[in-house]
């Protein structure tokens, strides 16, 4: 006797539908689950048993064969013992053969109660797209309720997914989110005095373009960053979604919220959990939760040299690829680098009150973990100063949500014309109107500045920021002057 059930696997972030196969046949009592499962699944059958028999089930102790297809996907966790349990309750005859036309995922207790498992966002989006009912545990379901086509129903046993699967019980509704908070975490209201940092964030966020934030202990390089997130434009549905859909890859649930994510690694951080990776499936990294939002490198000097050369290339794409034997999956990460740096191993060198103490040697050792190719792809580096006691006592800076405003226009003409400023390519470049001054002024800065190819890109395309952000239809001398002046002054 055959049954099947559907359930589901991530592939990067994306979901893909399982199916649950379960054969009953006769011989000898075996229980065998094949579809290259791990540990964790290869262990649901003795979940699987005691939990079927502490629901009033009689178990069939005849050979049991599950496959999980399609074969070629890596099956991992315990998110398949309620499908398996639901086919071999089917398949023995033991409830009817509807039980089985629903998506179903979660981990089974020996007593029969069903545990929260990874993957309940991407049930919801598969049970939507085949149109059948999704059974998951409350932990579960919280997340898999965004998807508004989902039909989610709640269950908390065995027996009692059976007969909500059967129409025979109302299921409970899946809890609501938590409120979101209101306003941004940090507002840029908080961040006296600096206003060539300010100008450089507000150009950061209204054009994608990544930053670098050089100066001493205590200027407010860390809070500059934080108040990233608090201008940029809100997430649309679909990139909430998207970005959802990265954290529950990574087995963490999404805040409540539209507000762009920030993800700040510790420098002591590896490789794979920066980038992503990870033994058997590869999971995203703190790369990909910022999908859509900030990556804040804090203490850029105190990162391995290999983690930083490490992200030069993902941030460049959007996309990062991880490589495990037997699969190799592609995780998004269209991300705003912030870094923020001391200018020495004691932090004061330039500084006008404190007096460096690192030698030219060790100041010159410290600037080289910082490869040059890294540095190119920074649009924007800015000097942050120590703040004279007259801008710690002065009044608010303007907040975060005048700046958003300014950051949201700019960016519609950026929608209207090619999309965002930081992705633009050389032939979309050349095709941008500029002044003759502000031509000139390109030529003679890229020799005596020693600007690179790519360097040369990314100031058109700040120059190009700073004149959405006036209104401006074209790239006019000042706006250049400017972006230079943002691109050195580090």
């Amino acid at each position: 006797m055959f049954a099947s059930v559907t359930s589901v696997a991530l592939v990067g972030i994306d979901p893909c539908p399982v199916r649950v196969e379960v054969h009953v046949g006769g011989g000898k009592e075996a229980f065998h689950v094949v579809g290259l499962p791990d540990t964790a699944v290869r262990e649901a059958k003795e979940r699987v048993r005691a939990a079927v028999l502490s629901s009033g089930y009689r178990f069939p102790f005849r050979r049991l064969t599950v496959n999980l297809a399609p074969a070629e996907i890596p099956k991992a966790g315990s998110a398949y013992d309620l499908p398996i349990a639901l086919g071999v309750l089917a398949a023995a005859g033991l409830v009817p053969p509807a039980v089985t036309g629903v998506v179903a995922l979660g981990e089974l207790a020996l007593d029969g109660g069903v545990r929260p498992a990874r993957g309940g966002l991407g049930a919801g989006i598969v049970a939507a797209g085949l149109g059948r009912p999704c059974l998951l545990p409350p932990g579960s379901a919280a997340e898999a309720a965004v998807v508004g086509e989902a039909q989610v129903r709640v269950v908390r046993t065995l027996a009692e997914a059976v007969a909500v699967a059967l129409g025979e019980a109302v299921p409970e509704e899946p809890p609501a989110p938590p409120p979101a908070a209101a306003g941004p975490a940090v507002d840029l209201a908080w961040v006296r005095g600096q206003p060539l940092a300010r100008r450089a964030l507000e150009v950061a966020a209204a054009g994608g373009h990544h930053l670098l934030l050089v100066g001493p202990p205590g200027a407010g390089k860390t809070m500059l960053a934080r108040c990233l997130p608090g201008i940029l434009p809100s997430l649309t549905p679909a990139e909430a979604l998207e970005v959802a859909r990265a954290w529950a890859a990574a087995g963490r649930p999404r805040p409540p919220g539209d507000e762009p994510p920030f993800r700040s690694p510790h420098h002591t951080a590896t490789t794979a959990a920066v980038v992503g990776g990870g033994s058997g499936v590869p999971v995203p990294g703190e790369l990909t939760l910022a999908h859509r939002g900030v990556l804040f490198l804090d203490e850029l000097g105190e990162f391995p040299p290999y983690l930083l050369d490490a992200l030069r290339q993902p941030i460049e794409e959007g996309w990062v690829h991880v490589a495990r034997k037997g699969v190799s999956v592609r995780f998004p990460c269209e991300v705003q680098v912030v870094a923020a740096t001391n200018p020495c191993p004691c932090g004061y060198a330039g500084d006008r009150l404190v007096a460096c103490t690192c030698s030219p040697a060790g100041v010159a050792r410290y600037r080289r973990r910082f490869s040059g190719p890294l540095l190119d792809r920074f649009d924007l580096q800015v000097v942050v100063s120590r703040l004279d006691p007259a801008e710690l006592a002065g009044p608010e800076g303007e907040p975060s949500g005048a700046v958003q405003a300014r950051v949201a226009a700019a960016r519609r003409r950026q929608d209207a014309r090619a999309g965002l400023n930081r992705s633009l390519s050389r032939r979309d470049l050349d095709a941008l109107s500029f002044t003759t001054a502000a031509d000139a002024l390109l030529r003679a800065a890229a020799g005596r500045l020693a600007l690179t190819a790519r360097g040369w890109d990314r100031v058109r395309r700040v120059a190009r920021t700073l004149a959405d952000l006036a209104g401006s239809a074209t790239v006019e001398e000042g706006h250049l002057a400017e972006a230079l002046t943002l691109r050195v002054a580090a």
